[in-house]
């Protein structure tokens, strides 16, 4: 079950939104983060981290966009599970070859 967010979806993409078009004025990048923070109720460094995953996302910032980091985060849990099942398997089969090899009353 995922964790509960402590801001809504819809929160999160307009304070992004608004964020990313005051950077973009020179007049309003200065305190833009702690002012669209305080306005919305939202605290600046989450606003900050939400700003830079949407730039990566978008392209415009170097990174791992939020579809690779899952996909990546998807196969390490898988490669986790295949390593666990060739390890069971591996024990079972070194049980069964010691079997076969005990002589036989």
């Amino acid at each position: 079950m995922p964790a509960q967010r402590k801001y809504p979806n819809e929160l999160r993409e307009r304070a992004t939104r608004m964020a990313i078009d005051a950077r973009k004025d020179p007049a309003t990048r200065t305190g833009a983060f702690r002012r669209i923070g305080e306005q919305l109720g939202v605290n600046p460094e989450a606003l900050r981290t939400w700003v830079s995953r949407a730039e990566i996302d978008e392209g415009l910032r170097p990174g791992s966009t939020t579809t690779d980091s899952d996909r990546i985060t998807e196969l390490e849990r898988e490669v986790r599970e295949l390593r666990r099942a060739n390890t069971i398997l591996k024990q079972a089969s070194a049980f069964f070859a010691a079997e076969l090899d005990r002589p036989s009353r």
